[in-house]
């Protein structure tokens, strides 16, 4: 089941995330977020929702503001993160997908998603979900003994031709 992330997942959501940060370079972190600070941003991202199976969080994606100028607002930064074993099961792709539709009814137009090099499972899912290449951060930066690069891909979420009204907040 997909549903809208509340803060009472907040836990799960930082216990799942906190490998990513200590044992890979695939996160830009060098600590773990707490509970607090999960909850913190799930309460502050345009959208974050989770991937609930057999009553436990077993991944989540979100959206958050791409660019501080408001030029930017039609535009968001996504992220996606799943437990480990979910890969290419499917999981990825239907919380993305939801996630794009929810971001549509806001208005956004336009998502961008960075993903440190190499990183072939999160390559493929972009690929798969429609994002295209954008750029390379070359050599951006510095975990676990090496300096990194950062590539980033963006997707549509809907046509721009006439887009003048800036995205909605969900209620």
């Amino acid at each position: 089941m997909i549903r809208p992330a509340t803060a009472e997942d907040a836990t799960a959501c930082a216990a799942l995330y906190a490998p990513y940060v200590t044992d890979t370079a695939v996160s830009f972190e060098i600590e773990p977020p707490t509970a607090a600070e999960m909850a913190r941003r799930i309460d502050g991202a345009h959208a974050w929702l989770v991937l609930e199976d057999d009553g436990r969080v077993a991944g989540y994606a979100y959206a958050t503001r791409f660019a501080e100028r408001a030029a930017y607002r039609w535009s968001c930064e996504t992220s996606i993160y799943l437990e480990h074993g979910r890969r290419r099961t499917g999981a990825g792709r239907a919380l993305y997908e939801a996630l794009f539709e929810r971001l549509r009814e806001r208005g956004f137009c336009r998502a961008f998603a960075g993903m440190t090099l190499p990183n072939d499972a999160s390559a493929g899912l972009h690929r798969a979900v429609g994002f295209e290449p954008a750029g390379v951060y070359r050599r951006v930066g510095w975990k676990r003994g090496a300096w990194r690069d950062v590539a980033w891909v963006q997707k549509d979420l809907r046509a721009t031709e006439g887009c003048t009204s800036a995205p909605r907040e969900l209620t």
